[in-house]
């Protein structure tokens, strides 16, 4: 197996130094060979990242020598780069949220959390049974901070999504749990939008006493639901052949990313924060929904101006 060697030598005196150097290799994952001996496994980032501390040790009156090297048979470097003690470490950090009551705080130490095992996770080059452990803790905890948050949301279906003619969902009652949140909210905007205008909403304390002749839509059991990889706007976009709309494509995506996770728009933490603060300060659901329509409403034009944009 090839490595990246980093070899250097900073004068005693420069204790700044010395610290800024350290911080960087322990940042970048690099394992202590010997004293002044660095090392990294093989690759352009691995490389870089020992260019850097060299070139700042140079800088300071150092000396820096950045190497490829060929481990001789027999030496095993893996060791070195073993993670599992840190990652203990962050298991015992979540351990305490995963039982009992949940703190107010928990989602920002949960976000706290992720954001460490993420940084733990990019130069963990050789990753072992702690990291999967660490990663289905976290998740799990994350899973138990979201129901909490989101009482009843809906379990994914894996199912095919049939397209639907409009004309046989107009002037209907939709039906979804109350206290909408952001996936509710946008779907209830894209129903009377884009499905049906005359459409009416009923907010369910409890699922199970939705109407027979009511579209469900967000909770389990439902007509419209989370479907494999969507969330319920998403499944409404592809059930009506609404995302060939690229606008409405992308809200797609944002409501994906502050309901289920994953990729974030450059828009999605101002709206999380305002349609929180309504959230908070609204206490009736059609008053709620009437005003986060405006904040959907405009980010599907200028989504759409954006397209439009020579």
């Amino acid at each position: 197996m090839l490595w990246n060697l980093l070899i250097l030598s900073l004068p005693t005196s420069n204790a700044t130094a010395r610290m800024r150097a350290w911080r960087a290799l322990k940042a970048c994952g690099a394992a202590v060979a010997r004293d002044g001996v660095y090392l990294l496994p093989e690759g352009d980032a691995q490389q870089a990242a020992l260019d850097s501390v060299a070139q700042d040790v140079r800088a300071e009156g150092g000396s820096a020598h950045v190497l490829r090297a060929e481990a001789a048979s027999g030496d095993d470097f893996q060791p070195l780069f073993d993670r599992s003690a840190e990652f203990g470490d962050m298991l015992a950090a979540i351990a305490p949220l995963q039982a009992g009551a949940l703190p107010p705080d928990a989602l920002r130490q949960a976000a706290k959390l992720r954001k460490g095992f993420d940084t733990l996770v990019a130069i963990d080059f050789f990753p072992g049974e702690a990291q999967r452990q660490v990663a289905q803790a976290l998740q799990d905890l994350e899973a138990r901070i979201e129901a909490q948050r989101s009482p009843g949301e809906p379990l994914p279906v894996e199912r095919a999504i049939p397209r639907l003619d409009l004309a046989g969902f107009q002037g209907r009652r939709w039906a979804t749990r109350q206290r909408p949140w952001v996936d509710r909210l946008a779907c209830a905007w894209l129903i009377r939008r884009f499905i049906d205008p005359a459409a009416q909403f009923l907010w369910l304390a409890n699922p199970a006493d939705c109407p027979a002749d009511a579209l469900g839509y967000d909770f389990d059991g439902a007509r419209f639901t989370h479907v494999g990889g969507r969330v319920s706007f998403e499944t409404l976009l592809a059930s009506f052949g609404l995302d060939a709309d690229a606008a409405l494509a992308r809200l797609g995506l944002l409501v994906h990313g502050l309901d289920a996770g994953g990729v974030q728009l450059p828009e999605s933490p101002g709206v999380e924060r305002v349609l929180a603060g309504m959230r908070g300060a609204i206490a009736d659901d059609d008053q709620l929904l009437a005003l986060a329509n405006g904040v959907f409403e405009g980010l599907y034009l200028a989504f759409r101006a954006g397209q439009d944009s020579p």
